[in-house]
C-alpha cells in the first residue's frame, strides 16, 4: 500500500496503553466516550452514557488491557498512534450475542477458536491511506499466531461516517471474508476462517 512505508504496528498493552491514551484523549475517548467498550459490555454489564461514564470506562478499558482482556492492533506513525483496530474472543467480546437480528445468526459450539473484529479508527489527519486495511492485515495475522479459528466482523455496505468504525465491505472481501448476511440497515456479516501459524520447532 502506498505511503504506508513509514508505518509500524504494534499492540495495545500495559506498556503502549499511554500512547492509545493519548490518542483516545484527541478525540475525546472517540464515540460518546466509549474507549472501545461497547461490545465487552453484556446486558448485565454498566451501560455507555454520555460523558457520564467518561472516566469509569476509560478506567474500566485500563483495567481490561491490564488484564489481558482487551485487545487493539494500533498503528504508529513517527511515534504516535494513528489508527486502532480492536478484536478479541467471542467470549471478551460478547454485546452482540444479545441483540435480536444475531439469533439466527449465530455459529454452533465447536472447538473452534471463535474471534470478533469490532472497531476500527484512523486519526482524521490519516484516513484514506490504507492504514484501516494495515490494520486489518495485524489483526488476522496474530489471529492466526494465536491458533486461529473462525473470525467475523460487521462492515457497512457503503460509504459514511459509520465506516469509520466497522470499516468497508470491500476492505474485508478482499481478504477472503465472506458475506453472511445483511445485519441492521447499514452492516453486513462476514466471516472467515484463519489457518492457525504453527510455531517452528
Amino acid at each position: 500500500m502506498e505511503g504506508t512505508e513509514h508505518l509500524f504496528l504494534g499492540d495495545l498493552d500495559s506498556k503502549s496503553w499511554p500512547e492509545f491514551e493519548e490518542f483516545f484523549n484527541k478525540y475525546n475517548g472517540v464515540q460518546n466516550s466509549c474507549w472501545c467498550l461497547y461490545y465487552h459490555k453484556g446486558l448485565n454489564a454498566l451501560k455507555v452514557e454520555k460523558d457520564k461514564n467518561a472516566n469509569s470506562n476509560h478506567d474500566l478499558k485500563q483495567k481490561l488491557v491490564a488484564e489481558g482482556k482487551s485487545r487493539s492492533v494500533l498503528v504508529y506513525s513517527e511515534g504516535s498512534v494513528i489508527a486502532s483496530c480492536q478484536y478479541g474472543t467471542f467470549e471478551e467480546l460478547p454485546r452482540i450475542e444479545n441483540a435480536t437480528r444475531y439469533a439466527n445468526l449465530r455459529l454452533e459450539n465447536g472447538s473452534e477458536k471463535k474471534w470478533r473484529i469490532t472497531c476500527f479508527f484512523v486519526d482524521t489527519h490519516h484516513r484514506h491511506n490504507g492504514i484501516a486495511k494495515l490494520a486489518l492485515d495485524g489483526v488476522l495475522e496474530r489471529i492466526a499466531r494465536l491458533g486461529g479459528g473462525l473470525v467475523e466482523a460487521y462492515p457497512v455496505k457503503g460509504k459514511g461516517t459509520v465506516e469509520v468504525w466497522f470499516g468497508s465491505i470491500n476492505m474485508f472481501v478482499e481478504k477472503g471474508f465472506k458475506v453472511i448476511a445483511d445485519f441492521g440497515r447499514s452492516n453486513v456479516l462476514v466471516r472467515k476462517y484463519i489457518d492457525p501459524i504453527l510455531a517452528l520447532r
